[in-house]
């Protein structure tokens, strides 16, 4: 069992724009909705848990019905934290799927990842337990403690971005968490599952992302995605790339979903 689990808490402050920035329409569609579909149409995963905002729930429930996200399994409150969300996810998860499920913990503003990095996320989690996308840093990455000063220069090709999905067996996320929440600081300073696995001394493996795969944050990124967009009709105008690949996946899903069941 490959299962998603999208995470659509955040409130948009750094937006501005008064709504959460996961329910930005952008062609039409609510951001949360083009991240959503690029996992309800990958052949390889099998269902879909939505975390958000309490009061958000009924209106992300009337967008699953509304874009035929059929393979949502369920949308379910956000937590005190970001982390707290995850786990309530994860926790409504283990309740419902075997322990050696695959999860692929996802942003909800990330609608641009590509088909092949799900693809190797969950063969990665198949060889070595875990998947944490990432891309090479291509700027010079400085650390400041004081926010002024620079502290130290690391050298650059051994720098890397971390993005999302971030892969695990279910039972093994589980219990990276439960033993961070047993700590006095809990989840302080924990960003992601990769600052989890990593404070708690484990291993985590690397795969590469695509750099498109930006997370919107900012209203500079809105024009970011929106040209992504553009980018994504005008190949599927003139049949080029990688939406081939896009095409033939949703063709046959629809396909599967046309077939007569057995008598």
């Amino acid at each position: 069992m490959n299962i998603a689990m999208i995470f659509a808490g955040g409130s948009g402050v750094r937006m501005g724009s008064g709504i959460p920035k996961q329910f930005l329409e952008i062609n039409g569609k609510p951001i949360l909705v083009h991240t959503v579909t690029l996992f309800q149409y990958h052949p390889m995963i099998d269902k879909i848990y939505i975390s958000t905002i309490e009061d958000y729930i009924p209106y992300v429930e009337n967008l699953v019905q509304e874009f035929h996200l059929t393979k949502v399994a369920k949308v379910i409150a956000g937590g005190e934290t970001a982390q707290d969300s995850i786990y309530n996810c994860l926790m409504t998860g283990a309740a419902e799927n075997p322990e050696d499920s695959i999860v692929l913990l996802h942003d909800g503003v990330r609608p641009c990842v590509s088909y092949d990095v799900i693809t190797r996320n969950i063969e990665s989690v198949k060889k070595h337990g875990t998947a944490i996308t990432c891309t090479p840093c291509y700027e010079t990455i400085l650390l400041s403690k004081d926010h002024y000063h620079v502290d130290a220069v690391p050298y650059r090709k051994e720098t890397y971005a971390a993005q999302a999905p971030q892969s695990f067996y279910l039972k093994d996320i589980i219990a990276a968490h439960d033993k961070i929440r047993a700590t006095p600081n809990r989840y302080e300073n924990m960003v992601d599952a990769c600052t989890i696995y990593t404070t708690l001394g484990q291993k985590v493996h690397m795969i590469p992302g695509n750099r498109g795969n930006i997370k919107v944050t900012t209203p500079e990124d809105v024009y970011i995605f929106r040209a992504m967009l553009q980018y994504q009709e005008n190949e599927q105008a003139f049949g080029m790339g990688q939406t081939n690949g896009m095409r033939s996946k949703i063709n046959a899903f629809v396909r599967k979903k046309d077939e007569p069941e057995d008598e």
